[in-house]
Parts: structure tokens; C-alpha cells; sequence
């Protein structure tokens, strides 16, 4: 039989931890999906990871560096990462099971944390190399993206609307974007198309370095997608050395998500850890600027995770 000592510390125990923080047993990981080095999920991650592990100190968290949205929720399928950067419609092939776009079947696991920001589907050519419009990408050397990455995607989506096929290039490379631009310097190739935030790294790289052209993409173009992921949007003039106005081109939400195998509070901690840290993720890349917790939920391809679902209802956002 407990005595009333004991059993009025017992109280006490579970009152204070019913009190505390988020706290999780030493040996928790957090492993944080990303994109290439040179783009904008990686700077992002690691500032994410960062917050995280501040936010709950028990929980070891890692940044990987990946080919970016495909092999992140394919990853996520498998349990082997807890948290993702993705674009949208990535993420929506993944849920229905789209073999061409790199899922062999539909990815029920996937859950979502938030949208983000929007990523800006970048074609930039060097202005020696004579392309001022899309059509004039026939006959070119190109690198659209690692193979079936969320930009390669892109590619052929938009190309596709364009009335372009990779047939009609002189050469195609698969490259990501810092390996891109290192071709473009050396004049091995003539464009480079990225999505990524404004202002990546890789093409403000490449913009100090030679003089660059922003081809645009026009709105009938991107009606031709027939995909709602697919937007309207504009790279404002000054963006990049050498672009002395708006660019009309086509963008595409990313997302943060995770998967069903992940704990509610740990997904909790990790929703909460982002939206109250984000001062943190603009100091990591101007991107992040764009984030919006009043957008955080809409859209989303997937079912919210319950944790974040949680975070939510505290703050207002869901009812």
C-alpha cells in the first residue's frame, strides 16, 4: 500500500511533468531533408536543424544534403528522415504514385507540417549566348536539375507548355545548381534552369561572373502546365547583377512535411520550434522572408500531421 507521503509525491512528480516543456529521451534524432548545397533548402535546413535542437535539447538533429524533393519523400516513405523541404507538385505526384515524376507508388506515409515559400523556376542564359526568349532555347546547351529532382520536374513541365523537348537541344546535362553555373562560367553550356527561392546563391554566383540573361516565362505558358502548383509570379528587376527589370515567370510552393512514423511531439516541437524561430531562417536566406504562418496550412497536398495540427489550433490558424 503507498503511504500518503509517497502518493502526494507522486502528485507532484506527474504535476511538474505535466508542467514542463517538451522534453524527449536523449537518443531522439531529428534528421533534416534537404536539396543540394548550393541552393536554398540546404541554408534553410541547417537553420531549421539548429532551431530545433534549441527548442528541445534532447533531440539529436542532422542535416542531409539530398538530390532535394523526390529523394526527400522517398526518403520520408522509408523512415529515414523526420522533416523535408519539397515543392508541391513533387509532393501531390508522390501522394497519388507517379511513376514518371519518380515514385513507384503512391506514398501514403507523407504528412504535412506547413507551406512555405514559393520557389521561382529560374532560366537564366549568359547574354553572349543570343537567348531572349524561350523559343530560342532550341539548339542550346541546358542543365535542368539533378535527374527527377523537384527542378528537373519543373523542366519538363514547363518546357513541355513551351512546346520544347529535350530533343530539341543541342545537349542536356543533370546537374545541380552549383555544378550548373561552374558550366555556364566555362561556357560548356548556355543555360541553366533552377527553382529555388530568389536570390539563390548559385545564380547571384553566376550573375557576379558573367552578364547574364532572366528568360521569362509567360502567363500562357504557365496556363499550358494545366497544374494549380504552377503560378504566376515575377523576378523583380535588380534580383541578380546585370537584370534591370521584372521577369515574368512561373512558380511553385514548397512545403515542409514529415511522416506518420513520427511522434505528435516531436512534430509538435519541430512546427513550433519553426514558426517561432523564422527570424532565424530569413538570417540563413532571404527566401524565408516569404513565409507566412497565415498560409501555413493551405493548399497542402497531404494530410497535416497531428502534431502540427496541434500547433495550430494553439495559435489560432485551424479551428
Amino acid at each position: 500500500m503507498i503511504s500518503p507521503r509517497h502518493a502526494s509525491r507522486a502528485l507532484l512528480v506527474a504535476a511538474a511533468a505535466l508542467a514542463a516543456p517538451l522534453a524527449f529521451a536523449a537518443g531522439t534524432f531529428v534528421n533534416v531533408l534537404t536539396g543540394g548545397t548550393s541552393g536554398v533548402y540546404y541554408p534553410l535546413g541547417v537553420a531549421l536543424a539548429g532551431v530545433i535542437g534549441k527548442a528541445m535539447p534532447n533531440v539529436k538533429t542532422s542535416v542531409q544534403a539530398t538530390k532535394a524533393s523526390v529523394e526527400n519523400l522517398n526518403l520520408l516513405q522509408a523512415g529515414r528522415g523526420e522533416i523535408a523541404f519539397t515543392l508541391g507538385d513533387s509532393l501531390s505526384d508522390a501522394w497519388k504514385g507517379n511513376e514518371e515524376a519518380g515514385f513507384k507508388s503512391p506514398l501514403k506515409k507523407l504528412r504535412g507540417i506547413a507551406a512555405i515559400y514559393p520557389n521561382y523556376i529560374q532560366i537564366v542564359a549568359r547574354a553572349d549566348a543570343g537567348i531572349k526568349t524561350l523559343a530560342d532555347l532550341k539548339g542550346k546547351k541546358i542543365s535542368v536539375g539533378a535527374p527527377k529532382s523537384g527542378t528537373e520536374l519543373n523542366a519538363r513541365a514547363v518546357l513541355h507548355a513551351a512546346g520544347i523537348e529535350y530533343k530539341d537541344f543541342a545537349k542536356v546535362e543533370y546537374l545541380p545548381f552549383g555544378e550548373s553555373v561552374e558550366l555556364m562560367k566555362n561556357r560548356q553550356i548556355d543555360v541553366t534552369l533552377q527553382s529555388a527561392g530568389l536570390g539563390v546563391s548559385s545564380l547571384r554566383d553566376l550573375a557576379a561572373s558573367v552578364p547574364i540573361v532572366v528568360v521569362p516565362i509567360p502567363e500562357d505558358v504557365i496556363r499550358k502546365i494545366n497544374d494549380p502548383a504552377y503560378i504566376h509570379a515575377i523576378v523583380p528587376a535588380n534580383t541578380y547583377n546585370g537584370q534591370a527589370s521584372d521577369v515574368s515567370t512561373a512558380a511553385v510552393q514548397n512545403y515542409l512535411v514529415t511522416y506518420d512514423g513520427v511522434s505528435d511531439d516531436i512534430v509538435y516541437g519541430m512546427t513550433k520550434a519553426l514558426w517561432t524561430n523564422l527570424d532565424q531562417l530569413v538570417a540563413a536566406h532571404s527566401a524565408a522572408k516569404a513565409i507566412d504562418i497565415k498560409k501555413a496550412t493551405q493548399a497542402m497536398p497531404v494530410p497535416l500531421h497531428p502534431g502540427a495540427q496541434k500547433y495550430y489550433r494553439e495559435v489560432g490558424i485551424l479551428k
